[in-house]
């Protein structure tokens, strides 16, 4: 018979090899969308954050949780939203931004940091992104929106190449 323990553990080792369905260079441990892994009797629960309120990468996460768990040997998977504290962009890996500057992706910065209410500005939020290509800090942005609402556009007046940065949060 199998032990808690080790059950436990080759649960966490499946749930942390799901790969982010819009940066697939990322896994969601790396991420840090993937908040615990917890049996409770034959289910696992499994916690998660969104980046965002009304991420829309949400349902396929958790898909892509219960079909790897399943895969894994567990038939019973339930996935849980946690959604306080919110998510921060800080909560990234290391490793995880790493592989984003290996895709070409610009890492987050230090995520801004609030203690009272939200101020309401009209402008794009003032950031610093590093060319991914060549590390200029010498970068333009051209479009507050990338290929997802996560992620900037943003051309480097250095090497003239585009790049995505991925937003602090």
């Amino acid at each position: 018979m199998v032990s808690a323990v080790t059950a436990r553990e080759r649960a966490v080792e499946a749930a942390e090899q799901v790969r982010d369905p819009e940066m697939p260079m990322l896994t969601l441990a790396d991420l840090g969308v993937l908040r615990g892994v917890e049996l409770d009797g034959d289910a696992v629960v499994v916690s998660i954050t969104p980046t965002y309120t009304g991420c829309p990468a949400m349902a396929t996460m958790r898909d892509d949780l219960v079909h790897r768990l399943n895969d894994a040997g567990f038939a019973r998977v339930e996935i849980r939203v946690v959604l306080d504290p919110p998510w921060s962009s800080d909560w990234i890996s290391e490793r995880g931004r790493a592989a984003l500057r290996d895709a070409g992706l610009s890492a987050p910065g230090p995520a801004p940091r609030r203690t009272g209410p939200v101020a309401l500005t009209l402008g794009p939020p003032r950031r610093a992104p590093s060319c991914p290509r060549c590390g200029s800090a010498a970068t333009r942005l051209t479009s507050e929106f990338g290929a997802t609402a996560c992620k900037a556009l943003y051309r480097c007046t250095g090497c003239l190449e585009p790049f995505e940065h991925v937003k602090e949060i």
